[in-house]
């Protein structure tokens, strides 16, 4: 029996799975159709296809629902920017399709709502992709803790750190705006929060957060002296001298998907990281309160030095201590996001009554340090145990982006505020 999938945005990120479905996983699935409002993107898709020996019809939005009915795809994958996940996710279960979406599952609370009351009202299946649960060290740290390494988890601290390199890119592209991508609290750190609520098996129940945009102002500019900046990198007067500068034109990668069809729709993707117009932060912290009693001290800054994160894990019977050194990149430049450094990667155990000890680290290869690969497996290679609950529904989606939605909320209140009470029907 053969699964048929439609897709539908095809930006950078989009390539993953059609090239799982089309070069690495072709036994028992087939891509029937995409849909992308940009019609150069479009075509470029196409023409890969046929290149591929597959002809495939290619769609604009507004012919989404003719799509469905001229393809008829059990499955519709969802690869726009943040802020259309909910349409594309309720009209497909509404015309009768599973759906597979990129994180984060929507950007605010009455999206995720209508995403809830669709999938409860169809009955049909929504898969959200967090590539970081297959991630083998990420995996052996829930195996740890499910196996009561360390014994109960009463609080961890979280601390993720972007690079210059792929920190600056969020505000060069839609996500510098949060009524596109909800800000780096819901767009990035709903993985960050999904490994949490996994790490831990349990849900958040209160948030508090604070954030500002430190590092990427005008200020900062200033004091680099750029005095003269443009509104995006390719004409800019400082191109010359900004160490922030993307080459689109000099980027094979980024050219063929961007540059190359601005025209289409007027979206520019390297605007400047200055800009007065962005409006999210760059250094977030939050403090989350969890059902299990464990609570989680998290921070995500996009200006660090290094690419990464440290978590450290306290129990009643001891520490779990993890860190993880990753790649830097430039989204869709053609190197693989985010693979794991082994060299500056470890995970350590520190039990009462005994000397600190180092276990040996599970490797992953590829992107976002081995999930990918692994992600697009589970997706669509042959069925397979999940005995570690790697595959998440829409309630894993919905508990991840509602915590970044709420810290949004705390830092706009200056309240905490209570996860459960911005939906209905969770559970």
């Amino acid at each position: 029996m053969t699964t048929r999938y439609a897709q539908v945005g095809l930006g950078s990120r989009s390539w993953l799975y059609s090239i799982a479905l089309v070069n690495h996983h072709p036994e028992g699935n087939a891509l029937v159709g995409v849909c992308e409002r940009n019609a150069g993107r479009l075509r470029q898709r196409l023409e890969w296809a046929r290149a591929n020996g597959l002809e495939l019809p290619g769609y604009a939005p507004e012919a989404f629902d003719r799509m469905i009915a001229e393809c008829r795809p059990d499955a519709v994958i969802v690869t726009t920017d943040d802020a259309h996940h909910d349409r594309y996710i309720v009209r497909a279960l509404e015309l009768g399709c599973d759906v597979v979406t990129e994180k984060p599952l929507t950007i605010d609370a009455a999206r995720c709502q209508r995403i809830l009351d669709a999938q409860a009202r169809t009955g049909r299946r929504i898969t959200v992709t967090f590539n970081y649960r297959y991630s083998p060290p990420r995996a052996q740290v829930k195996r740890l803790l499910a196996e009561g390494a360390i014994g109960e988890v009463v609080s961890l601290d979280f601390h993720w750190l972007l690079d210059t390199t792929h920190g600056a890119d969020y505000f060069r592209r839609w996500h510098r705006r949060k009524e596109s991508s909800g800000g780096l609290l819901v767009h990035k750190a709903s993985h960050h929060f999904d490994l949490v609520n996994w790490w831990l098996g349990s849900v958040p129940e209160r948030v508090f957060a604070s954030g500002r945009r430190a590092f990427y102002t005008p200020a900062t500019a200033e004091r680099l002296g750029l005095g003269r900046r443009g509104a995006r990198c390719l004409d800019c007067p400082e191109r010359g001298c900004c160490p922030f500068h993307l080459d689109l034109a000099g980027r094979g990668e980024l050219k063929a998907i961007y540059l190359d069809h601005e025209h289409h729709d007027g979206y520019q993707r390297d605007r400047c990281v200055f800009s007065d117009e962005i409006d999210i932060e760059d250094a977030v912290s939050a403090v989350v309160d969890y059902r299990s009693g464990a609570r989680l001290s998290y921070s995500l800054h996009a200006f660090m030095p290094w690419e990464g994160y440290t978590v450290a894990f306290n129990g009643t019977r001891g520490r779990l201590e993890h860190r993880m050194e990753e790649t830097s990149y430039v989204a869709g430049d053609g190197s693989p996001p985010g693979a794991a450094r082994p060299e500056g990667s470890w995970i350590r155990l520190h039990l009462q009554g005994g000397s600190p000890r180092e276990v040996p680290l599970d490797a992953g290869e590829g992107g976002h340090g081995g999930g990918d690969r692994l992600l697009a497996r589970a997706l669509f290679g042959p069925p397979a145990d999940d005995p570690l609950g790697r595959c998440a529904d829409e309630r894993a989606g919905a508990w991840s982006a509602l915590t970044g939605i709420a810290a949004n909320l705390s830092i706009e209140t200056g309240q905490a505020v209570q996860v459960g009470s911005l939906v209905r029907g969770l559970g």
